[in-house]
């Protein structure tokens, strides 16, 4: 977010709401905030410190997260007006939010040193681990997956999470 200038001042600029002190965070790459409107938190970004009372302006770039960015843009400035925000842009299934949380899971045990092996019974439990045939055990091949999903989510991969699934990705 920008401060808006004089020109726009006019225009569909939002003043900032109040905020307290733990809900402001400077980082490297600016100023981090929580506004917290009803029921919904939204985070804003700005390159500046925020300054109370000001009128801000929302800069979209226009790339790949542009549609996810407008739509964030538009459930900020509708309670900001009095409206509902609206529903999340998207929501993961049961099933994928099961899956990241087992890949999560399943790199906690590996990074702390535990085998393939010892990461399954963590995830599916002693009993369901075979004595014999380990190598072949389709649970060992799920395990392995969700190890290396568990990476690629450290690796940057979590940002995939806020956008909605493409066919052709």
């Amino acid at each position: 977010m920008t401060v808006a200038s004089v020109a726009d001042r006019n225009s569909a600029s939002q003043p900032l709401l109040d905020l307290t002190a733990s809900q402001v965070r400077r980082a490297a790459d600016g100023w981090h905030a929580v506004l917290r409107i009803g029921a919904v938190d939204h985070r804003v970004w700005s390159k500046e410190p925020p300054v109370l009372g000001a009128l801000y302006a929302a800069e979209l770039p226009f790339d790949g997260d542009f549609n996810a960015r407008a739509y964030a843009a538009r459930r900020l400035s509708r309670p900001m007006n009095g409206r509902a925000p609206g529903p999340a842009f998207h929501k993961l299934s049961k099933q994928r939010r099961e899956r990241l949380s087992a890949a999560i899971s399943a790199l906690d045990v590996r990074t702390a040193g535990g085998s393939y092996r010892i990461t399954a019974e963590a995830l599916f439990g002693t009993k369901r681990i075979p004595e014999r045939a380990w190598k072949t055990h389709d649970l060992r091949n799920r395990t392995v997956r969700l190890v290396k999903g568990g990476l690629a989510l450290v690796r940057g991969g979590y940002r995939k999470l806020l956008r909605p699934g493409r066919r052709d990705e």
